[in-house]
């Protein structure tokens, strides 16, 4: 398993989780992004610097992604993709994206899209509050346990998922 980081938009303090996380467990971390950012120096976490454009850091996380890695990523649609792939998603709230809830949230994303096109103020989301931070870091090492991550580093050749 690998990790793959929507780095644009991901908060720093889920970055340094990750980071953590990489050096706890050895399991490979890219952050993918279009502009530059400092990570740290590790043989475990990894950037990649893509141009600007529309999607352009998601389809290349979708190219690079094999069946059981993680990508980690608030946005819906890169979710489904890397669900239909055979990766898994979390969002940094903690969320697990699955097969059976991408659809609901796809659709409910399209509904608010329609919503603030027409005009709507529907505000952002809420702050990343301590609750999401542990949330997330709570799912995180519940994913690294299936696969074999714990605090020293391990290869496993195939994930359980």
């Amino acid at each position: 398993m690998k990790i793959w980081v929507d780095a644009d938009a991901c908060p720093v303090v889920i970055k340094e989780i990750l980071f953590k996380a990489a050096e706890r467990t050895g399991v490979q971390t890219t952050l993918v992004a279009n502009q530059s950012m400092r990570i740290p120096v590790s043989s475990f976490v990894a950037f990649v610097l893509v141009p600007a454009g529309f999607d352009v850091a998601d389809n290349e996380i979708v190219k690079r992604l094999d069946p059981g890695d993680l990508v980690i990523t608030a946005d819906i649609p890169l979710a489904a993709e890397v669900i239909e792939k055979g990766g898994q998603a979390l969002g940094p709230r903690g969320e697990l994206y699955t097969a059976d809830t991408i659809k609901s949230r796809l659709s409910m994303r399209d509904f608010m899209d329609s919503l603030r096109a027409s005009g709507v103020d529907t505000g952002g989301p809420p702050v990343l509050n301590q609750g999401d931070r542990q949330a997330f870091a709570n799912q995180l090492d519940k994913l690294l346990s299936q696969y074999g991550g714990g605090s020293s580093p391990r290869k496993v050749s195939k994930p359980p998922w």
